[in-house]
């Protein structure tokens, strides 16, 4: 064995071997509340399991109301990410790139429907895009468009609460990635458009994925917004999480296994993600 792997081998024996880990021992006070909060967010999740009408699945899922709501959600929740990556990676860019004035308050109004009721965000909606809103009255009376109550404005109430989740994620990742990629490309004499679709797009497309999971889940999920812009209209605006709600008041074992397919579709966004999240721990 040479100095060097007496070196090494020395160093492993002090850090406990080159494949154990060492055990740290997790004291009280912390230990058990950390297991109450997971009891608290799982808990619930495995009580949805067993109360679920497992003999009754079948018939509940294959009803033509379920598949309808299901294609709506889907087809709307596709379309708000759609509009949120037309109009959200701009965004992120002008925030993550440049410098402006009040670029503080933008990005405080960018991220607001965050923490803003969807509720509030959906009567917002309708007193700007409302028949009578400041923006809908013109939309009516020039282009003859009504956007509430209808299929449209459930995706514009989804990309309302879904475009933050993409902007943030998406800034998150120019942040991170060096901008002299993009200044190369310009001194080359690419347009910083061109610099931008050709160099930096590509540097960002993981955080562009993950922030389109992100909004296209939480499109899918929504429920204030789009129950006060759009209504709750089977076959045009009927989504999942509407239908859920209805179910509740008079089929309970209807609205659980409702629930069970958004349970499964987030499993499958969170099992998607995986990946990113421990790469980047």
């Amino acid at each position: 064995m040479t100095s060097l792997d007496k070196t090494g081998a020395a160093a492993d024996t002090l850090r406990g071997g080159p494949r154990r880990r060492r055990v740290r021992m997790v004291p009280l006070p912390l230990l058990v509340p950390a297991l109450v909060g997971l009891a608290f967010l799982v808990v619930p999740l495995l009580a949805l399991l067993v109360r679920a009408p497992w003999r009754d699945l079948p018939s509940q899922l294959t009803s033509p109301e379920v598949w309808q709501a299901l294609q709506l959600s889907l087809v709307c929740a596709t379309s708000a990410t759609l509009v949120s990556l037309v109009l959200g990676v701009p965004l992120a860019w002008l925030l993550a790139r440049t410098e402006f004035r009040g670029r503080g308050l933008v990005r405080a109004l960018v991220t607001l429907p965050l923490v803003l009721p969807p509720v509030v965000g959906g009567v917002a909606l309708l007193t700007a895009l409302g028949r009578n809103g400041i923006v809908g009255t013109y939309l009516d009376a020039w282009f003859g468009l009504t956007l509430p109550f209808t299929t449209t404005g459930v995706v514009i109430a989804e990309a309302f609460v879904a475009m933050p989740f993409l902007v943030i994620s998406v800034e998150g990742t120019l942040r991170a990635a060096d901008p002299r990629y993009e200044e190369a490309a310009t001194t080359l004499g690419a347009s910083r458009f061109t610099a931008f679709r050709r160099v930096t797009l590509p540097l960002i497309a993981p955080g562009i994925a993950a922030g389109s999971v992100l909004a296209w889940a939480r499109a899918l999920g929504e429920f204030g917004a789009t129950i006060t812009f759009a209504g709750n209209f089977p076959g045009r605006t009927q989504t999942m999480p509407l239908a859920v709600y209805l179910a509740m008041q008079s089929d309970p074992a209807a609205a659980i296994a409702l629930s069970l397919v958004l349970l499964a579709v987030s499993i499958t966004v969170l099992a998607g993600l995986r990946d990113r999240w421990m790469t980047a721990s």
